[in-house]
């Protein structure tokens, strides 16, 4: 058995799916599963049950611990995601509690745990993409939701007792399939796609500082493809503990993206720039690059795709049939 939080979001939806190509049937689908623009992200994939987020303790108690039933793997990718939530109450009741919880039941019954950390906690870069551990304390997230992923992470390097495996995978700009119900959080590829095809025209923001032309801000994309072979790897290689950056290790530009997604839809660029919102400009990451040799070092050997052949995958064979 196998247990996937957050499995109706966005990179949970997509991990329950490899993990089905894979041929594991024997899922458990956690989540809050209240909003129905979330439904087709669970449709046609194959899980044996359902359970509400608030129940899932109880859950794990009466029919994993009672019935000394066999879990291979937690892999916890449930989480309040929004960078633009200054509540720091939301994030700790569903970041910072509920993840403490998930790692001591794993440590009780000696499952190994995979969960997702975030390169928010990187703030905005003074001191590097490392995903060394002995750095950790340097780090200076920008927002309540990067300093919730961080401060979990500072928490279970000071734990004495752990799970047999764990792997705390810091998320970098994620993209792709079934993340249609994100709203504002989605990814930059998706809504280009929807402005172009809506105004055939793609907004991005101008730069801020004087060291960084418009558009040339840089982010770390990385495709959703791509992130569930490294969770699919962690959960079936024997690897060291520890925490793991996620990205391709190759920073792009918002140029470079917007001018992707006009080629994929054969279209002319055109693009415009806009001011930063004020609410998140002086929390606004200009550079972002995972260092990715911790992974490789274990052994990881897929390419990563590169963000051309990405974006166009994605807005062919996803976006444009409104393909999940």
């Amino acid at each position: 058995m196998i247990i996937v939080t957050g499995s109706a979001g966005f990179i949970g939806s997509c991990v329950v799916s490899y993990f089905n190509q894979k041929g594991h049937k024997d899922i458990v689908v956690v989540d809050d599963f209240s909003r129905a623009d979330k439904d087709k992200n669970l449709r046609d994939k194959q899980y044996i049950e359902k359970v509400h987020r608030d129940d899932f303790f109880k859950w794990f108690q009466n029919v994993v611990e009672k019935e000394k039933k066999k879990v291979n793997a937690i892999i916890h990718l449930g989480a309040r995601t929004d960078t633009t939530e200054f509540d720091e109450s939301v994030f700790e009741r569903l970041n910072i509690q509920y993840s403490k919880l998930i790692w001591q039941i794993c440590v009780e019954n000696q499952i190994p745990l995979i969960y997702a950390s975030s390169a928010a906690t990187y703030g905005a870069g003074e001191n590097g993409y490392d995903d060394d551990e002995s750095k950790l304390s340097l780090l200076k997230p920008l927002n309540p939701y990067g300093w919730s992923k961080h401060k979990f992470d500072l928490w279970v390097m000071e734990q004495t007792k752990k799970p047999p495996f764990w792997a705390g995978l810091k998320f970098f700009n994620v993209f792709g399939p079934n993340e249609y119900h994100k709203g504002r959080m989605a990814s930059v590829v998706f809504h280009s796609y929807h402005q172009i095809k809506q105004t055939g025209k793609v907004k991005l923001f101008r730069s801020h500082r004087p060291d960084f032309k418009d558009g040339e801000q840089l982010r770390d994309f990385v495709y959703i493809k791509d992130v569930v072979k490294v969770i699919y790897f962690m959960y079936s290689q024997p690897i060291k503990s520890g925490i793991y950056n996620l990205g391709t290790g190759k920073a792009r530009t918002f140029l470079d993206l917007a001018r992707s997604v006009f080629k994929a839809l054969c279209l002319p660029e055109n693009i415009e720039f806009i001011d930063t919102p004020i609410d998140i400009r002086d929390k606004y990451q200009y550079f972002t690059e995972a260092k990715m040799n911790k992974l490789i070092q274990q052994g990881y050997t897929e390419p990563f795709t590169t963000l051309e052949d990405a974006i166009q995958d994605y807005v062919q064979n996803y976006l444009v049939p409104k393909y999940y």
